[in-house]
């Protein structure tokens, strides 16, 4: 591990996600666990058993530095090798993957928990709204 830099990237956009290629990205040889979460959209929500697609609205300028933040804040609780985390931005349909967090550690828990936390401080601070569309309407998600 020694000599070995640490990297953290953020990206968010209209792309679609390969969690392949993060999962790639962030592993070490040092690493004994990657953790790879994947946030896709589903067919339903609490009252819309029809949801057809998600808009995810962003605010361009502070959303990856935020995210940048809360990734910092892992690495300085937990021991992590590397780190990816992408969201991604305008429509996004049924099944696909809306957003991931990929996180090396030398152990599984440390990588659970850091990719844990940073999933859940993203859901809580960056600023990205989420519109739910389904065959009687849209509206913005007060949930995740």
């Amino acid at each position: 591990m020694e000599g070995q830099t640490q990297t953290l990237r953020v990206s968010v956009g209209p792309d679609p996600i390969e969690p392949a290629a993060l999962v790639a990205e962030v592993g070490r040889p040092s690493s004994g666990a990657t953790v790879l979460f994947l946030g896709t959209v589903r067919d339903h929500s609490p009252g819309k058993p029809d949801v057809t697609h998600l808009e995810y609205e962003v605010y361009a300028e502070r959303v990856e530095p935020e995210i940048e933040k809360i990734m910092v804040e892992a690495a300085s609780r937990w021991p992590v090798l590397a780190a990816a985390v992408e969201h991604r931005s305008g429509e996004v349909a049924v099944g696909e993957v809306s957003v991931a967090v990929a996180v090396s550690c030398a152990h599984r828990a440390d990588a659970f928990e850091s990719a844990r936390f940073i999933i859940d401080r993203l859901k809580e601070t960056a600023p990205i709204w989420k519109k739910e569309f389904w065959s009687g309407g849209s509206e913005w998600s007060k949930g995740s």
